[in-house]
């Protein structure tokens, strides 16, 4: 069997980043056969018309509209199946990797999750390489075959350029029995606590404030700088314990694992903890005035200086650059 079968997650923008970059590594492991897009629910194909995929096939239904693991694995298994594919991959989101462990038992299949780097093996076989250890090591495994479903880390991988056609859109029906599956039976939702900026999960730019803000109301530089550069907003440990942000802020062991592109670390000393849930990032800047502070050893790029007067400034520059208005100005504490 050749091809793979890439689950694409919507938005009410659109396709989700992870689901573009499930795409491109979908066509990394196709093994020359198709790259398939699955869209689930309603919203038609808008969403997906830039996706570089080969054939896009829709599944809607009733109770499609935020499915449940049991019926994203159901439906999954179901169209590879039915395709003939040897690979699922399914984007690395909170979801998705919830995802690839039911879907493997139900497919039969070999599975990873947090894949940062994936080749072709032999006898229909995939290397692949995770960070393990909270990302202090990495260990390369092989997926045996026939059938392999993952889901990759995200930002690991570099997202497609958009397809310059569509490609045509097909239906596929619903397994069956799927009537019987359970459902998320969800009652109602609100938004986690956080600030105005992207997903901390999936967020490109990242920027964290620690204790060395001193004060609550401090905190607002971090969350200025963020919005400057279309950020998301983290914290250390120390920051949510004291309460001046919620608790899912916090990027560590016990918070969440980050991996953006660009990691900001503002005032956060580097304990361990905090340094294990956001170790990948690909470029790490830390700005802190102490020059023995932990976190200059993973940092790619350090400041060592008072970060009041620094980061008001560096938000100031960033707006300038970006043709943004000015933003609230102030140096915090002396």
């Amino acid at each position: 069997m050749t091809g793979a079968l890439a689950l694409l997650e919507r938005t009410a923008g659109g396709v989700t980043s992870a689901s573009r970059e499930a795409v491109g590594v979908a066509r990394t492991v196709a093994d020359g056969g198709a790259v398939v897009g699955l869209l689930v629910g309603p919203g038609g194909t808008g969403p997906a018309s830039g996706i570089p995929v080969d054939r896009l096939f829709t599944v809607e239904g009733p109770g499609l509209t935020d499915p449940s693991t049991a019926q994203y694995a159901a439906l999954l298994s179901h169209a590879a199946t039915q395709l003939g594919v040897a690979r699922i991959v399914v984007p690395g989101t909170a979801r998705g990797r919830d995802v690839v462990g039911r879907l493997a038992v139900r497919w039969a299949a070999s599975a990873a999750t947090g894949v940062t780097d994936v080749t072709l093996g032999e006898g229909g076989s995939l290397r692949i390489t995770r960070p393990v250890f909270g990302g202090r090591a990495s260990e390369t495994l092989e997926l045996p075959g026939p059938r392999q479903v993952f889901a990759p880390k995200p930002h690991a991988f570099s997202e497609p350029s958009a397809a310059a056609a569509p490609a045509p859109s097909e239906t596929i029906a619903l397994p069956d029995g799927f009537d019987k599956l359970p459902t998320r039976g969800a009652e109602g939702f609100e938004p986690t606590a956080g600030s105005k900026g992207p997903e901390l999960g999936e967020a490109s730019i990242v920027v964290s404030g620690g204790r060395g803000l001193r004060t609550p109301e401090s905190f607002r530089l971090v969350e200025d700088l963020a919005e400057s550069l279309g950020a998301a907003v983290g914290a250390s440990r120390a920051v949510t314990d004291a309460g001046w942000r919620p608790s899912s802020y916090q990027v560590g062991q016990t918070g969440r694992s980050v991996s953006p592109q660009l990691y900001i670390a503002v005032g956060i000393s580097g304990a361990i903890q905090h340094i294990v849930g956001m170790v990948s990032a690909r470029v790490i800047v830390a700005i802190n005035s102490d020059p023995q502070a932990p976190i200059f050893k993973v940092a790619d790029y350090g400041v060592v200086g008072d970060l009041f007067p620094i980061v008001p400034a560096l938000t100031k520059e960033i707006r300038k650059q970006r043709g943004l208005p000015a933003g609230p100005t102030g140096s915090g504490p002396g």
